[in-house]
């Protein structure tokens, strides 16, 4: 058994191609991006979290880890992905030589972070959650045309910044900046209400609580 890492991870052809493919299954089906770039910051945000939180570096890289592989599942089919993925990362991480005890905390993290079926069962779970939750960006906007911009397409958009603010203190916020020229502050709520909500349960799984501010107003 070994340490795995990120770095072994990136350095997988499989992980890759299962990240690419998937990304471009969403893509078929008008989702917003879900590839290298988006798992690969939902990968840095969720080990910092568990390192402001003061978790050891371990939990941290393995937060990390299930970050990185949390929608693999998309190469399969997007309903289910968090079961469909955590499966995958399983053989994955076995391939990997990973310890038993740590691929039965990944996989968990994997397979519960949907906000549709998803609670957070583990630390890492939770970073996950909120990790994943936190990435609302004009950025992952594949479509061009305005005009033709469902309600996703156009929060997205009208998302001109977001961070997830840690403070070991007491809390982790999510500070987004929406451009209300672009879509009312109320369509983030319509479809953004579930995993807000769950945030707000990984966050007390983690001994602290969940605020949502945007544009400056405190909302949870």
């Amino acid at each position: 058994m070994k340490p795995v890492t990120i770095a072994d991870l990136k350095a997988d052809p499989i992980v890759q191609g299962y990240i690419e493919g998937g990304n471009k299954n969403l893509a078929a089906i008008g989702f917003t991006e879900h590839g290298l770039r988006h798992v690969g910051l939902v990968s840095s945000i969720a080990y910092n979290i568990l390192e402001k939180l003061g978790y050891s570096e371990r939990e941290c890289e393995l937060a990390a880890v299930a970050a990185y592989l949390h929608d693999i599942g998309n190469v399969i089919n997007r309903a289910g992905h968090a079961q469909s993925g955590a499966i995958l990362a399983a053989h994955i991480l076995e391939r990997h030589a990973m310890a038993p005890e740590e691929i039965a905390i990944v996989i968990g993290a994997i397979g519960n972070h949907d906000e549709s079926d998803g609670n957070p069962v583990s630390k890492i779970s939770a970073a996950l959650i909120l990790a994943d939750k936190s990435d609302v960006h004009r950025s992952r906007i594949r479509n061009q045309e305005p005009a033709t911009f469902d309600i996703h397409d156009r929060v997205n958009y009208a998302v001109e910044h977001s961070f997830l603010r840690v403070y070991p203190e007491d809390r982790i916020a999510l500070e987004i900046t929406i451009n209300t020229k672009i879509c009312p502050v109320m369509d983030y709520f319509e479809i953004f209400l579930a995993r807000m909500l769950l945030c707000r349960r990984a966050a007390y799984f983690l001994g602290t609580q969940f605020e949502l501010k945007i544009n400056e107003v405190k909302l949870l």
